[in-house]
């Protein structure tokens, strides 16, 4: 069993397998979150990664081993886990590392009806338990039983958003060799799409790129082919399908902020003057656009039990992160890159124009994109650059996660904070103009990387 404190993480459990991560410390995980949770029966799924299956096995003996039934769904996406965790009412595990290389992977907890488990939230409970001993059971084991999940996943979502009118669309989709390649063809089926498939090989360890679409190189093939076939959009989702980005008709990239607003009005026109959750690093535009359409912005910290929890203690109808997790009230709170996809296909297929023309009016400000910087020392890098920004004139700080700069007078914000899963500090700045941008970007980046 490795160090637990390094594989813990904020809102999951992630590590290298089996240095860090191995069947003896899931399975202790897995009798450990019966006990936390008190569940007498729990539901699984997993990913392609090869280590995955080992996982989820060791996952169930720890949990039958404490009287618990588990339900194992199979390969799955993160979001079909919460479907499943939401629609059984049942606490749940998905074994996945998401985007991380293939050598990763980890767990995400959820309790029934898909409530996040976090580091405040019962991960700590289950790490000090696991630490100390998970005490022994006297009862009966539980058993283990499949079921298929993934019809009634696919079948829930399409009772989520309208799709009945939308106009006939040819769609790239790249799976990155991860989940989407499973899920997709399920949901689409019997909706008025022409189905571009890349790379939807389920392979674990992603020979095509890596399955994380927040880096710009890895959307290179989806964007090419979109040219290629005169697509109407192209979409990426991560290894385990809970995210998914965008790419217009031009294949241009479309930031997740543009997807944040414009899920928002459509969700807002639904539930007038409902909240929505946005995290610090979403533009600015969705804020200013949320209150312009009646709604009431809230904003929080990155990450998804955060998310999850504001939304739920403010009844938020949705919530929208710069990494393209998008969350919504009538999917248990929990997020669903699925979801939020066809949100966008309904939105496009409602009308005529091309999606580049859709999107505009959400698109306000210039952003950098998330930039990460490997240092040795995030914590001193972090002062170096607030120490820099302090006392300038018309300048404000806020320390809500990580550290947020703005100039509201000269029009620029950046924010600084460390990845809850990787060795990195993350960069997001916005401006009005480019070089605004260009400016603020170059002179945290100097600060940051500073030898």
């Amino acid at each position: 069993m490795g160090d637990l404190a390094k594989i813990f993480k904020a809102y999951d459990i992630r590590g290298v397998v089996p240095d860090e991560l191995d069947p003896a410390t899931a399975e202790a995980a897995g009798a450990a979150f019966v006990r936390v949770t008190g569940a007498d029966a729990i539901v699984t799924a997993h990913d392609m990664r090869e280590s995955s299956v080992p996982l989820a096995e060791a996952f169930a003996r720890g949990a039958t081993s404490q009287g618990a039934d588990v339900i194992e769904a199979g390969l799955g996406s993160t979001d079909m886990l919460y479907y499943a965790s939401g629609s059984l009412d049942l606490p749940g595990a998905m074994f996945t590392a998401s985007h991380n290389p293939a050598r990763y992977n980890g767990l995400k907890l959820c309790r029934s009806g898909a409530r996040p488990v976090g580091r405040d939230t019962g991960l700590t409970e289950i790490r000090d338990m696991i630490e100390n001993g998970v005490p022994a059971y006297a009862g009966e084991p539980g058993t283990v039983s499949r079921r298929d999940i993934l019809k009634g996943y696919a079948d829930h979502l399409k009772t989520l958003v309208d799709l009945s009118s939308i106009r006939p669309l040819k769609v790239v989709v790249d799976a990155g060799n991860g989940m989407g390649g499973h899920t997709v063809p399920s949901v689409f089926e019997g909706l008025p799409i022409d189905l571009v498939p890349l790379y939807f090989e389920l392979d674990g360890t992603f020979p095509n790129h890596e399955a994380n679409p927040i880096e710009p190189e890895n959307l290179r093939d989806l964007q090419a082919k979109v040219r290629e076939t005169g697509a109407d959009i192209g979409l990426a989702f991560d290894g385990d399908a809970d995210r998914c980005f965008v790419v217009d008709e031009r294949g241009e990239i479309v930031a997740p902020s543009a997807i944040t607003a414009l899920v928002a009005t459509r969700e807002l026109a639904k539930h007038p003057g409902s909240s929505i959750v946005h995290n610090l690093i979403t533009s600015k535009a969705v804020p200013e656009i949320i209150t312009e359409h009646g709604g009431t912005p809230v904003r929080t910290r990155v990450g998804h039990s955060f998310i999850k929890q504001t939304m739920a203690e403010t009844g938020a109808v949705f919530g929208g992160e710069h990494s393209a997790h998008f969350y919504f009230r009538d999917f248990w709170f929990a997020d669903s890159g699925m979801l939020a996809a066809l949100h966008v296909l309904a939105a496009l297929g409602e009308q005529d124009g091309p999606l580049s023309e859709l999107l505009g009016e959400y698109t306000r400000y210039v952003a950098s994109g998330e930039i990460n910087s490997e240092v040795a020392d995030q914590d001193a890098a972090t002062a170096n650059v607030r120490d820099a920004f302090a006392g300038r004139p018309g300048i404000a700080i806020d320390e809500l996660d990580g550290l947020t700069v703005s100039d509201d007078a000269a029009g620029w914000w950046f924010n600084l904070r460390p990845s809850n899963t990787e060795p990195l500090l993350r960069l997001n700045a916005e401006a009005a103009d480019d070089a605004t941008m260009a400016a603020i970007r170059d002179e945290v980046l100097a600060l940051v990387r500073k030898k």
